[in-house]
């Protein structure tokens, strides 16, 4: 009776061993093999979602769901053997066929999540970004119109105006990102740039201070797409501010004419007195009339050092600097009115 217990018991023990070694065997190539999605269709990518406070179990049954994976109990065992289920990170992914079971949790750890952009253009007024952003269905929008009017409030930003105070570029963000957290990221690498180049500036220049820059960067980035002229136009008004000259740039009056541009500009509106049409007021408008890009930044702060006080645009995109009102009138003849000298 011993004896057949002890050989009942060999037996179990033998049958135990197999299935073990067997069972270890099926983890390891569930651990290496090369993922494909087993449900015929061919795809080769997924998009996966890992929300906060998923736990493993639940993760590992998404994945079996998406047909990623056959076993998701040989997931959950990688993970609490490996030590990293605790370090895997809320997000958007994307499943990719080919990759390894260790690569996928890789993957998860890093945080390395699915990245959306949205790019912010130079010459844009906040309006334009702000309308930009809102139609941005990736984004989660938590801002209605009335807190859109309080957004200086919201980013604790000294300005009441922030007009010119979105930085443009591409901007990547994960899902998830509110317009909220969005237009301070934006508004942040503005205050960074603007406050870099102020610190780095030509001393001895008529501009008070680095919204005195913004103000003027913002014109220079209307007046000119071209990069290379922008020191020039930089430099033009900062002699005219040196000198008392009226800035006399036509973005700022089509910037006051607002929903009245119509794409043209009158005479008429030349001499309507608006607190941004420089051609009535002295020296700077109140605020910025557009976001202006690092480059046209840095030229105000180191302008041309030549002598034209004016500038008229060729007609190829490019403008004719002049030093003198008589040299200014000629290039006007003869670009604008298109009158032969």
């Amino acid at each position: 009776m011993i004896k057949q217990f002890f050989k009942l018991t060999a037996l179990v023990i033998l049958i135990a061993s197999f299935i073990g070694a067997w069972y270890w065997n099926e983890y390891n190539i569930f651990l290496e093999k090369p993922l494909v999605f087993s449900d015929d269709s061919n795809r080769t990518e997924q998009i996966f979602t890992i929300n906060k406070g998923d736990s493993i179990k639940k993760i590992a049954r998404s994945l079996q769901q998406q047909h990623f994976i056959e076993h998701p109990e040989f997931f959950w065992l990688y993970t609490r053997l490996s030590k990293t289920a605790e370090q895997i990170k809320a997000g958007e992914y994307t499943l990719t066929s080919g990759i390894t079971v260790k690569e996928l949790v890789a993957r998860f750890v890093s945080g390395k999540v699915n990245q959306y952009s949205l790019t912010i253009v130079e010459g844009w007024t906040l309006q334009d970004a702000l309308a930009q952003i809102k139609k941005d269905a990736r984004l989660i929008h938590i801002l209605d119109d009335e807190q859109l009017k309080k957004l200086p409030e919201l980013l604790n930003s000294p300005y009441k105006n922030l007009e010119g105070f979105i930085y443009p570029d591409t901007y990547k963000f994960p899902k998830g990102t509110t317009d909220l957290q969005f237009i301070k990221r934006a508004y942040e690498q503005m205050q960074k740039i603007l406050n870099q180049e102020w610190l780095t500036r030509e001393k001895g220049g008529p501009l008070k201070s680095s919204y005195d820059a913004l103000i003027l960067a913002s014109i220079v980035e209307k007046e000119s797409g071209v990069s290379s002229e922008r020191s020039k136009i930089a430099g033009v008004f900062i002699r005219r501010i040196k000198k008392k000259m009226r800035l006399q740039s036509d973005p700022t009056i089509i910037y006051g004419m607002g929903e009245n541009y119509k794409g043209n500009i009158r005479r008429k509106d030349i001499n309507k007195k608006t607190p941004y049409n420089t051609y009535q007021i002295n020296g700077l408008p109140p605020t910025p009339i557009a976001i202006a890009g690092k480059q046209a930044i840095h030229a105000v702060l180191h302008p041309d050092k030549g002598k034209s006080l004016y500038f008229v645009a060729d007609g190829s995109g490019g403008h004719i600097f002049t030093n003198s009102l008589k040299a200014h009138n000629k290039a006007v003849r003869k670009y604008i009115l298109k009158k032969k000298n």
